[in-house]
């Protein structure tokens, strides 16, 4: 079930990628997107077990894997770069024009 609501979480980031036309909606939708992807690898990493891998009264096989923790917080941290630029383009884009639907803006800016 856990794996649907994930599931579902990345198609609704991708179709607002592909089918909204602000700018700003594109990059809540990628961000969206990017979540649950990270949920999915999240809980891909936590099949084995939930427990840390620190030495304690734990049963050694039941131990989360660390590795895609630490890839996940290096993608986080990538993700709110990637989501900062973009939104720096956007603040650019709407100096230079009224609205921030991406149709109009290549329509005027075509040659």
């Amino acid at each position: 079930m856990l794996e649907a609501f994930i599931f579902a979480t990345v198609l609704f980031g991708f179709f607002g990628i592909i089918l909204k036309q602000n700018l700003m909606m594109k990059i809540i939708s990628m961000d969206v997107m990017s979540t649950g992807v990270i949920a999915y690898y999240v809980m891909i990493a936590s099949r084995q077990g939930l427990f840390t891998p620190i030495l304690g009264e734990t049963n050694p096989g039941a131990y989360a894997d660390p590795v895609p923790q630490s890839v996940i917080l290096t993608a986080i941290v990538i993700g709110l770069s990637i989501q900062s630029l973009m939104l720096v383009g956007v603040m650019k884009l709407s100096r230079d024009n009224p609205t921030l639907e991406s149709s109009a803006i290549e329509k005027d800016n075509t040659p």
